[in-house]
Order: C-alpha cells, then sequence, then structure tokens
C-alpha cells in the first residue's frame, strides 16, 4: 500500500549502533523496519523503541549473508510499500583477533587466516553490495533515495598510511579492508547515480561502547547513530558519494 511516509530499513538494527539509528530516524516520523537475524530480538527490540515514543517500527527476520532474505525482503517492500527510501547497511563484524587496549598498538597482517579475511568480506563488503543491488530498484521509486553504508575510519587508507595519524598502530587487516572495500562501493555507486535525486555515503560513527567498540570506546552509544542518521535524511542539496563523520569529511 503507497504511503508518503519515509521507509527505511536498516540491517542489524536490534541492538547497538542498528538500534539507535532506528531510534534516530524513528523519532523523526519515518517508518523503520529493522533487519535482525532472529525475529524474536527484533520483536523486543521494535517493542522498546515503540516505548520510546517511536510509532512506526516493525521487526523482519533478515541475515544480511542470506540472499534468500534478499530476496524476501524485497517482496515485502514491494507488497507492503512499493518503495523504500532509505537503506542503512549497518550489520558487520570484526573477526581480527586483534587487541585495541594495546599501547603500542597491533597489526594482524602476517597472521590473519583466509577463513577470517572471507567471513569478514563476506558480511561487511560482498552481502552489502548484494543486498544494496536487489533493493535498488525499490529505492529508484522513492523522490529522494538514501543509502548509508557504515564504514569506519579505520577504512582510510590515507589516515593508515600515515605514522603521525591516531589510528596508525591499529591494524585489524580483515576489517580494515572489508571497510575500505565498502568506501570504494560507496564511491562508484553514488558515481553510476549521480543523475538521479539517490545519495550514496559512508559513515563512519565513531568509536562507541558497543559489544564491538568495547568499554574504553570513548563515545556513548546513544551518540553512534548520528552520523547515519544524518546521512540518511540529507536534504536535496546534501553531498553524494563521500565519507563523514558528524558532518565532517573524513579523507578515503
Amino acid at each position: 500500500m503507497a504511503t508518503q511516509q519515509k521507509i527505511a530499513f536498516i540491517t542489524g538494527a536490534n541492538r547497538g549502533l542498528g538500534l539507535e539509528t532506528a531510534r534516530g530516524l524513528g523519532k523523526l516520523g519515518i517508518h523503520v523496519l529493522l533487519g535482525s537475524r532472529e525475529q524474536a530480538k527484533g520483536e523486543r527490540a521494535a517493542a522498546d523503541l515503540k516505548k520510546d515514543g517511536v510509532a512506526q517500527v516493525d521487526a523482519v527476520a533478515f541475515d544480511v549473508v542470506n540472499p534468500d532474505d534478499h530476496r524476501r525482503l524485497a517482496e515485502l517492500l514491494e507488497k507492503r510499500f512499493g518503495r523504500l527510501d532509505i537503506l542503512v547497511n549497518n550489520a558487520g563484524i570484526a573477526k581480527d583477533d586483534a587487541d585495541f587496549s594495546l599501547p603500542d598498538g597491533f597489526n594482524t597482517t602476517s597472521t590473519v587466516s583466509r577463513a577470517t579475511l572471507r567471513e569478514t568480506f563476506d558480511t561487511n563488503f560482498f552481502a552489502v553490495v548484494a543486498l544494496t543491488q536487489t533493493l535498488l530498484p525499490l529505492i529508484r521509486r522513492s523522490p529522494a533515495g538514501r543509502i548509508v553504508n557504515l564504514s569506519s575510519i579505520l577504512g582510510s587508507l590515507t589516515l593508515q598510511a600515515d605514522p603521525a595519524s591516531p589510528i596508525y598502530r591499529a591494524k585489524a587487516f580483515a576489517y580494515d579492508a572489508s571497510k575500505t572495500a565498502l568506501n570504494a562501493f560507496t564511491v562508484h555507486l553514488a558515481a553510476e547515480l549521480s543523475d538521479t535525486s539517490i545519495k550514496v555515503n559512508s559513515a563512519h560513527p565513531g568509536w562507541v561502547k558497543t559489544d564491538m567498540g568495547g568499554p574504553a570506546a570513548p563515545m556513548e552509544l546513544t551518540e553512534g547513530g548520528k552520523t547515519s542518521v544524518q546521512l540518511a535524511t540529507l536534504p536535496a542539496d546534501g553531498p553524494t558519494g563521500g565519507y563523514f563523520h558528524l558532518g565532517e569529511r573524513l579523507p578515503w
């Protein structure tokens, strides 16, 4: 059924950064669909958001690495809404054996296994490309489609190559390389869609206190979804093909 209300789908949205992004978008009056591998966890997250004042939120059983789930999601969106306005590719994993608490940093490049590389890229890159390609026909029907790819500052080759950079000694190779590849996807897709109203950007949420970020992270979880929300709701004259953290452009 057609609706004027914006429709957003967020992967990995039952907790952490995905849930905070859903909260931010939902409080702007956007109808949010939470992608969650376990339906029950998604339903609990949706119930919590409703208690917090998010009026329109639904849970969708969704595993980002399952192509059948991509197809089922596209069919659901087609049947219920006829389009998709916002796609937030939030789901991601970090499988490197890296210790962020080491004062002298770490580098997993010579020790990371091929299995870890494949699993990391399957979730953080290949699944994102596949899902976006599947949903793009629905996003093209939106008057102002927005695609947000959850990257990381650790994917910046410029900063990783600079000995003076604060991240220079933090090198989780599989994770970092997957985010660098994701940034390339952002640049390429934005260029392909440059003559449309669709905007595609990479988001660095910051180092946030999540299961992945750990308790030593300086940013609270409530701050972690802000960059994604900003990029998901850009005005018509907003940027595309960029790499941002809280409104500031990051170097590739």
